[in-house]
């Protein structure tokens, strides 16, 4: 393994250091929700979003499509090759990662924000308790394992309001589950995709009412679809996810051109923050996202 500091260079990334785009960044990742569901599912708020934003649905999981390989990826910048988190549920790299920081782990985004940006508060809302695994824990000033929806996303809003954070991961479990108890493209799959856009409308009305919502950024996301009752194949159906971003600086322009993988979230989030990014990382910003604003 090796051990050392990590370089924090944009250069590798072809994107110099930007402007601060954005005060607050909040990122929702929903467990499980495949870019098929979309166009099938009654969710007003995401479509809200995409229409004022911008999307993508052909945004790529990597290899595995299956969960811990997949939030790791999309917190750190890489791919398994680098970071090592190769299954559903690693807790520590199978293979040993390329560098890690101080706390011992790949940097993420929540260290490249503490590094560059100390007095910034960050957190992490979550339901499945295999992401508290997969971010530097001294580093954040939430970390709350809800265990469910409702909770995650409670404990979420209330943090936002109170603290303002630069940065806030909101991970939400569903409709995994109930894709693997009742299968992917269900009623009851949909009836949970439903259920997850909800909550997206719950976030969306507390940064409104106060006061929130004209400096920030939201990125929705996914780790995995699904096929049948599982995932972690190569089908598009499984490795396809939703990318949507919308906000302050974020022009409505809908559908995305760019080739979205997975691990290019936080660098994108980097950007919008104004932080350089880790040479170690492989993922760019979606700059796209922001052309004309």
């Amino acid at each position: 393994m090796t051990i050392g500091l990590v370089s924090f260079c944009s250069a590798a990334q072809g994107a110099k250091k930007p402007e601060t785009l954005a005060k607050h960044v909040i990122l929702v990742g929903s467990d499980g929700f495949g870019a098929y569901a979309v166009p099938k599912a009654d969710i007003p708020n995401l479509r809200k979003m995409m229409k004022e934003g911008a999307y993508s649905l052909k945004a790529r999981s990597v290899l595995p499509s299956s969960s811990a390989v997949n939030w790791a990826s999309m917190l750190m910048g890489s791919g398994p090759e680098l970071h090592g988190y190769t299954e559903w549920g690693s807790k520590t790299p199978e293979i040993p990662s390329r560098v890690v920081g101080e706390t011992g782990i790949y940097p993420t985004i929540f260290s490249v924000l503490e590094k560059q940006r100390p007095e910034a508060a960050k957190g992490v809302s979550y339901t499945w308790e295999g992401i508290g695994h997969l971010f530097e824990e001294p580093w954040v000033d939430l970390d709350y394992n809800g265990y469910s929806e409702e909770k995650t996303m409670e404990k979420a809003l209330e943090f936002i309001v109170e603290e303002k954070p630069a940065l806030t991961f909101i991970h939400l479990n569903e409709p995994d589950s109930i894709g693997h108890e009742m299968g992917h493209d269900t009623p009851e799959y949909y009836q949970t995709v439903e259920m997850i856009d909800g909550l997206v409308g719950r976030l969306l009305d507390t940064l409104a009412k106060n006061g929130m919502m004209e400096n920030s950024i939201i990125i929705f996301t996914s780790d995995h679809g699904g096929v049948g009752k599982g995932h972690g194949g190569g089908t598009l159906l499984e490795m396809e996810i939703p990318w949507i971003i919308f906000g302050k600086n974020v022009p409505a322009k809908g559908k995305l051109q760019s080739a979205i993988i997975i691990y290019d979230t936080a660098p994108t989030i980097a950007y919008i923050l104004g932080l350089k990014i880790p040479d170690v990382w492989r993922g760019r910003p979606i700059t796209e996202a922001f052309e004309g604003k």
